[in-house]
């Protein structure tokens, strides 16, 4: 299998398992997003700290926390991280799945306009008329709902945000998860310990819905390592394709399996975002097609 193959099935991989995840956090609704989220979050800590731990790269973790800026940043990515996958695990919570997958369709769009006004890029043409069909696609949207599609916006603007974060600081995916989700540990830890003196914790009610919230940790790892192996073997345009894989497999979840309400108003929205996901798709791929085929020859 050659290098780019093996970035594609990685890739693939990855997004498939992230827009199956709300049929997993389904499984375990009963125990409700706090809980399901605290337990994200210390499971994954405790998966990432081992696999440092097999890999001898805890010193390189250890290394990050020596700067200020990098410690700052990092508590920032911990919080927004935190925001993110609380409204996300909520919203499947509460069978609001297709407009999560609306956040995660207009993220790429979210992180055009903060290159535009955080970072002061210069927008191509494609990506102006992109950005106008999206905002005229969010505003019919809003018409459909009866208010503005919050879940969408926070989700998209807190994993944009985060995004940028990331890339400003340029680490190891796995270091950087760890730290983060070592920031939340001890509201998340204190959680669980309030809920299970009380006697609301589901962790431990039943084997399987304690294997599904300790299985959340993997289900949060696995796919990034996926996608940690796809970015060293496939080309940006390809990568900036595939994405949209995860909220295409949410949007069908939460019409089909979910039986969400999905008015015309809805689709002709939605039809606006897709419209602007294919305009900035073509502009992506023509821009980084030079890009591309260096990547390919060094492949």
């Amino acid at each position: 299998m050659t290098k780019f193959n093996k970035g594609l099935l990685f890739g693939i991989s990855a997004y498939i398992i992230w827009g199956l995840l709300p049929l997993y956090w389904k499984l375990v609704e009963e125990a409700g997003a706090y809980e399901i989220l605290a337990h994200r979050g210390i499971w994954s800590l405790l998966i990432c700290i081992s696999l440092l731990a097999l890999r001898k790269q805890l010193r390189s973790a250890y290394v990050m926390v020596r700067s200020s800026r990098t410690l700052s940043l990092l508590f920032l990515a911990s919080g927004l991280l935190t925001i993110n996958w609380g409204v996300y695990i909520w919203s499947v919570t509460v069978n609001r799945v297709v407009e999560a997958a609306l956040g995660y369709y207009i993220t790429p769009l979210i992180n055009v306009t903060f290159g535009v006004l955080l970072l002061r890029e210069k927008l191509r043409p494609a990506q102006w008329i992109a950005v106008a069909l999206a905002a005229v696609g969010v505003l019919i949207l809003t018409l459909g709902y009866g208010s503005l599609p919050w879940i969408a916006l926070v989700l998209a603007i807190s994993w944009g945000s985060y995004s940028l974060i990331k890339k400003s600081l340029n680490l190891g995916a796995l270091e950087t998860l760890s730290l983060e989700t070592l920031f939340a540990f001890l509201p998340n830890l204190v959680f669980l310990l309030i809920i299970e003196s009380n006697g609301s914790a589901e962790f431990g009610s039943t084997w399987t819905i304690s294997l599904l919230l300790f299985g959340a940790g993997a289900a949060t790892v696995i796919p990034l390592l996926l996608f940690n192996g796809s970015t060293t073997r496939l080309p940006l345009s390809t990568i900036g394709l595939l994405q949209y894989i995860t909220p295409t497999i949410m949007f069908f979840i939460g019409i089909f399996i979910n039986n969400e309400d999905i008015s015309m108003t809805k689709v002709i929205g939605f039809a606006f975002i897709w419209l602007a996901l294919a305009v900035l798709s073509r502009d992506l791929y023509r821009s980084s097609r030079p890009l591309d085929d260096g990547i390919a020859k060094a492949l």
